[in-house]
């Protein structure tokens, strides 16, 4: 197993690049982090290929410079809006009723999920189980102790666009790297911010990003939905651009340092803004919280959209946890929780030893540590030996449709409510 790990992460407003290894109870001590305004990155997807690759190199570099790593493999977020959710069943009918069912047998029964039928130019990313079914008993968690003749399984399968991939991957090997795994965004923030016991419960976590707005719903420590939202900060700094006849860069920073979400909550004191040839401008606080405000409750009715689309809106106890550079905008906590109902907490990296770099402790770098979190996680599974395509569309080429019986997933029911990340060629070597 590597000693340390590196990990990328292309964001609409910035690429960071980590690397890290794990450390005790499970942490990870981040050797060093490096950060670069992003350009050609719209959304979650690569859009030009020069631009992205100028980012990476830029941070890759800095990266081994600080650590003094020299890693060539690297595991890469992805998002988007091209992912589609397909919910599939599949029945397995056993050798040997008399013999307990095994781990082993639970996940070649999920490996074999990944020949799901899918469309055209599509590649699966992410196969996770929601129950399972032995003979007559029915909405198990773990099969694995159980005796019987039928062992069937209930699985939530994510598929999107290889192209999405594909650009990914390009820039990945242009900057003379190998692609280790690519990890679909919104899981990577939920695994560096969500405890087990908010997991276990219920919850919805929410990454206000850039350019989207990424939202996981789990419930007993399974996730139950996901989905992208198609705007974020950025959104709302193009709000304050024009609704304060202001430059890009006054805006995003009026946002930072002196934005609310909640305007009952500001006093009506004016903000002085330079304007050209010397002259100045006053705007209020409150009218400044107002266009804030106003772009913040469309995402989060967006969320709530979703999470009703869940169909666990009323088991989320733990209620929704936000992260993400826009989760730092005053007043956000107060916001939702009027909005929505929901119990609400703004949200930092957990598990990373005191001695990691002090910026990552920001909700900005959730994603990031959620990277190497997760590729700790895969490069654990490898060294035990246990590898199976858990939590990663390990599929190396697309395969016909199949339905029916014997074993063979078929496929029930197909919503278009998620879309992001995706993989293509990148994975053949690890393929089973």
């Amino acid at each position: 197993m590597e000693d340390y790990i590196a990990a990328i992460d292309l964001g609409t407003t910035k690429v960071v690049t980590l690397a890290g290894r794990r450390s005790a109870k499970g942490r990870v001590h981040v050797l060093a982090s490096s950060e670069t305004p992003s350009q050609g990155i719209l959304r979650g997807e690569v859009l030009n290929i020069r631009q992205v690759l100028d980012a990476i190199q830029i941070t890759v570099d800095d990266v081994r410079a600080k650590s003094g790593m020299d890693f060539r493999e690297v595991y890469v977020g992805i998002a988007g809006q091209h992912i589609r959710r397909i919910d599939s069943s599949s029945d397995h009918m056993r050798e040997n009723e008399k013999e307990e069912i095994s781990e082993h047998e639970i996940n070649r029964m999920k490996k074999q999920m990944y020949n799901t039928g899918i469309e055209p130019g599509e590649r699966i990313l992410h196969v996770i189980p929601q129950s399972y079914n032995v003979d007559e008993h029915f909405n198990i968690a773990n099969p694995a102790g159980y005796f019987g003749k039928r062992l069937g399984g209930n699985y939530r399968i994510f598929a999107g666009k290889s192209k999405s991939a594909g650009y990914t991957g390009d820039c990945i090997e242009r900057a003379g790297l190998k692609l280790k795994q690519l990890i679909l965004e919104p899981l990577a923030s939920a695994e560096a911010v969500l405890s087990d016991d908010e997991k276990e419960a219920g919850v919805a976590m929410v990454d206000i990003g850039g350019g989207t707005t990424d939202l996981v719903v789990y419930y007993d420590n399974i996730v139950r939905h996901t989905a992208v939202i198609p705007f974020g900060g950025n959104a709302i700094t193009e709000d304050i651009r024009h609704g304060c006849g202001v430059r890009l860069a006054q805006a995003n920073a009026m946002k930072e340092q002196h934005g609310s979400c909640f305007t009952s909550l500001v006093n009506n004191a004016l903000l002085v803004i330079p304007g050209a040839n010397g002259q100045e401008r006053e705007i209020s606080f409150q009218y400044l919280a107002g266009i804030i405000e106003a772009r913040m409750e469309e995402i989060l009715e967006a969320v709530m959209f979703e999470i009703e689309r869940s169909d666990y809106a009323g088991r989320l106890p733990a209620g929704i946890v936000f992260t993400g550079g826009g989760a730092m905008i005053q007043h956000l906590v107060e916001l939702a929780e009027v909005k929505t109902g929901y119990p609400a907490r703004v949200a930092k990296p957990l598990n990373i030893t005191d001695d990691s770099p002090a910026e990552i402790r920001r909700s900005s770098y959730s994603t990031a540590v959620g990277l190497l979190l997760k590729g700790l996680e895969y490069e654990q599974k490898m060294f035990m030996q246990e590898l199976e395509p858990v939590e990663a569309g390990i599929e190396a080429e697309p395969r016909p449709r199949k339905t029916g019986k014997g074993g063979k997933p078929k496929k029930i029911q197909e919503s278009s409510g998620f879309w992001p990340g995706l993989f293509d060629k990148f994975f053949q070597d690890n393929t089973l």
